[in-house]
């Protein structure tokens, strides 16, 4: 036998080939195109458009085996139900089995939206629309149109669109809708199924899916009536060979259903769940109290282990849902806990203010002490804060704050000072307090722009109710110029 003889040269060239061979082997076959055609519909029981239907349950079969996805958010079904069908899909089987009695000569419509996918390749069956009626025949109108947000005009999605047969303003806050939509990510919506006649309608951020309006959800509307209509006009119809080739456009006769250009403004309201947040204490002599949103009141406090009638001062905001309550007798600053049952405003379920009784434990939680003897520790100052800073503006007054409230102010203590040169020229003090519990306090000057400004206030010239006074302060400002401002100058014409 001959044998072939191999050069060693090859010798590499030959086991890459081999390595490359094996790898390959694995490869198999492809599977050919991928697949991007959504389910298609063998059989609807009982059928699409069907009239006499009294079945509570709906199956329908594909061409191959389905999915559902995000069901309660996709699928809407008219008349909205307030229990909700049970909807599932197994296999190439769907079902829509309804938990009501189904109404009387009504149409029912279950739009899928994006629910349908097929199983491997999850190609959604967009917007598919099954109908049926109770009665003798089957409403085939239609609405649709977009809804946009009203602060920035952006499309807004998952939304509800809804018809009322009555024309009475209130009706969208007692009843559930007649028939619904509801809008994809382009605020697109459309309603389908719907008798003839004429609707109000409303666009509506259904939070707790009851079908109608409650204070807290968002809400948009027309001033007018709809009547839906058709008519037979010319249609196109363009086939792309790609997502950017147009390969034919087709032109048909066909249905064209009114109102199809609706525009909403979606906005909501600005209303706030009301409801007691904490209370807080901090230092034994006050206490602070905090609510969700503005008050149109104060609450009522019963104090039930202690007595405190005529010995505390209120210091509250503008919207009363920040209060402290300062209290002037020793014996409640010595309670640890203070009990007392507090009457306020509570806003219910559906937002409607309600008055509320609740018994509180305002707790004050005392700092550990190291064990260094009995040494007492200094009384901390009263502190002063202020709105003065390097430069100041020319309209601005003067404002202070004291972190307790005032018994008494020394006047001849505090000084306002323009500095000219080198040398601090005393200016005339105009003096007021601007709250009522004595803690902010507000100095008015026609201050000239550019100048040097300088307020000193001496130490103890603010006493507290609890006997703490002020330490020194000193604080220098000066005036922004005139050249950093803007102008405006409006002339009116005379009117005629």
């Amino acid at each position: 036998m001959n044998q072939v003889k191999i050069s060693p040269f090859f010798i590499p060239f030959i086991l890459i080939f081999i390595i490359c061979a094996c790898a390959n082997r694995g490869q198999g076959p492809t599977g050919g195109k991928k697949d991007e055609t959504p389910p298609r519909v063998l059989k609807e029981t009982p059928a699409n458009g069907s009239v006499n239907n009294e079945r509570k349950k709906v199956q329908i079969v594909f061409d191959e085996n389905i999915s559902l996805e995000k069901a309660a958010d996709n699928v809407i079904i008219s008349p909205p139900q307030k229990r909700p069908p049970q909807i599932a899909g197994y296999g190439k089987t769907l079902s829509v089995t309804f938990e009501e009695e189904l109404m009387p000569n009504t149409t029912y419509s279950i739009n899928f939206g994006n629910a349908i996918v097929d199983l491997n390749e999850k190609n959604v069956l967009k917007n598919y629309v099954f109908a049926f009626s109770t009665g003798t025949e089957i409403d085939t109108l239609r609405i649709s149109g977009t809804v946009i947000n009203a602060e920035d005009l952006n499309p807004v999605s998952g939304i509800l669109v809804g018809i009322y047969s009555e024309t009475q303003d209130s009706v969208f806050t007692k009843k559930p809708f007649l028939r619904i939509g509801r809008t994809d990510e382009k605020g697109y919506f459309q309603i389908d199924n719907i008798k003839e006649g004429t609707y109000q309608i409303f666009a509506l951020g259904d939070l707790n899916r009851d079908y109608y309006f409650q204070p807290g959800e968002g809400l948009a509307f027309t001033d007018s009536l709809v009547t839906p209509a058709f008519r037979i006009e010319e249609m196109r119809d363009t086939i792309w060979k790609d997502s950017v080739t147009v390969d034919s456009v087709r032109t048909y006769m066909g249905s064209r259903f009114l109102p199809d250009d609706i525009l909403f403004r979606y906005f909501k309201e600005a209303k706030k769940r009301q409801y007691f947040v904490k209370s807080e204490r901090r230092e034994a002599h006050y206490f602070s109290l905090f609510f969700g949103t503005k008050a149109d009141s104060l609450p009522k406090l019963q104090p039930l282990n202690f007595e405190w009638e005529g010995k505390y001062i209120i210091e509250k905001n503008n919207t009363l849902d920040s209060l402290t309550y300062w209290t002037t007798d020793s014996l409640v600053w010595q309670k640890d806990t203070l009990t007392m049952a507090m009457t306020y405003f509570k806003s219910d379920s559906i937002y409607q203010l309600v008055e509320t009784t609740d018994t509180i434990n305002v707790i004050m939680r005392r700092p550990r002490t190291a064990a260094r003897g009995n040494r007492q520790e200094k009384t901390p100052a009263l502190s002063i804060s202020n709105n003065i800073s390097g430069v100041f503006e020319i309209y601005n007054p003067v404002l202070l704050r004291v972190n307790e409230p005032v018994e008494e102010v020394d006047m001849s203590k505090i000084v306002l000072s323009q500095k000219i040169d080198t040398v601090l020229k005393e200016l005339p003090l105009k003096w007021r307090q601007t709250d009522s519990t004595k803690m902010r306090f507000a100095i008015d000057y026609k201050w000239e722009a550019e100048k040097n400004y300088e307020l000193n206030i001496d130490s103890a010239a603010f006493r507290s109710i609890y006997g703490k006074v002020n330490d020194k302060y000193n604080g220098k400002f000066k005036i922004r110029s005139l050249e950093e401002y803007s102008a405006l100058k409006i002339v009116l014409s005379p009117f005629e």
